[in-house]
Parts: C-alpha cells; sequence; structure tokens
C-alpha cells in the first residue's frame, strides 16, 4: 500500500504545483501581435507622408499611405480617422535611391540596391512617454542588367511593407 501512494503524491504534487502556478499568473495573449489596450486607444489617424528625396518615383507616396492604413485597418480594431486619433503617424519619404552593390568580373555593376527611407513621428495622446520621431529604412537589390523602370514596382512593394512592419512593430506592438 505504502508503494502505491508515494506513486500517487508523485504525480499529484507536480499537478498541484502546475495548477497554483496557473492559478497565480496572468496570461496575455494577443494573436496579432499587438499591445493595443482597446478600453484606452479606440483610433489612428494617419497624415499623408510626402516624398522630400532628391530622387522621387511619384507613385511611392499613394503606395505607402495605401500599406499604412492597410497594415493597420487589418492587424487592429482601431478606427482610421482623417485627423485627431488617440494614436497619431505623420512623417515623410526621406530617401529613395539606388547604389552599385557589386562589381562584376568585367568591372560594371553586377548588383545595385534600391532603398527607402521613411522619417516617422508618432503621437500617443494618452501616453507622451510613447511617443517618437525615428527613422526606418528598408532596400532590395536587383541585377544591374535590368532596367529599374521594369522592377521598381515590385521592389518599392517589397520595400515599403518591410518598413511599415517596422512601424507597426514600433508603435503597437511593443516587441
Amino acid at each position: 500500500m505504502k508503494r502505491q501512494t508515494t506513486k500517487t503524491h508523485i504525480f499529484i504534487i507536480p499537478l498541484l504545483l502546475v495548477c497554483l502556478i496557473a492559478a497565480a499568473c496572468k496570461v496575455s495573449v494577443s494573436l496579432n501581435g499587438t499591445s493595443i489596450n482597446y478600453d484606452e486607444i479606440k483610433s489612428i489617424s494617419f497624415d499623408k507622408f510626402p516624398i522630400r528625396s532628391a530622387y522621387v518615383w511619384s507613385p511611392m507616396e499613394s503606395m505607402f499611405y495605401n500599406t499604412l492604413v492597410d497594415a493597420y485597418s487589418q492587424k487592429t480594431k482601431l478606427k482610421v480617422l482623417k485627423r485627431n486619433g488617440d494614436l497619431q503617424l505623420a512623417g515623410e519619404i526621406t530617401e529613395y535611391s539606388q547604389i552599385n552593390k557589386s562589381v562584376s568580373a568585367e568591372g560594371y555593376s553586377a548588383q545595385t540596391q534600391l532603398k527607402v527611407t521613411v522619417n516617422v513621428r508618432f503621437t500617443h495622446t494618452k501616453d507622451r512617454s510613447k511617443d517618437f520621431e525615428k527613422q526606418f529604412s528598408a532596400t532590395a537589390e536587383y541585377d544591374s542588367k535590368l532596367q529599374l523602370q521594369s522592377v521598381q514596382e515590385e521592389l518599392v512593394t517589397e520595400i515599403l511593407k518591410d518598413i511599415v512592419d517596422q512601424i507597426f512593430n514600433a508603435t503597437v506592438a511593443d516587441w
């Protein structure tokens, strides 16, 4: 009989410890990766992000704005306002450039890198300690034998998605 009591204790004691620990802990899980208190924060507003770089591709301004708004609309329950949101994003596209990344054996450029930088001003009207102004950048490379015009839309779309993910994580994901 003592032997069975010992076996029972081996299973019951760890089970009780797990139950006590679980009861003492508060677990908060968010499936969309945000850490927004929706009781306090209900809306977000976006200013246009004009292009202020020396080199300009005009469709990029609206592409960036739409990608930014779509990300917050799809990943959060925040209401998108034209102005005066509880969270506010403003800024400008400050760099759109390309540089040669590598040289071929013949001495010509083999890879070109396209880079976009966006300056962002974030205002958290409920907690001003979370306000910031910060630059976010991303790059994409392409074969220098290709004309930029032939790959530009695809590369810019990829770059802007990366930048928007960085902005989203910095503003509402608290990674």
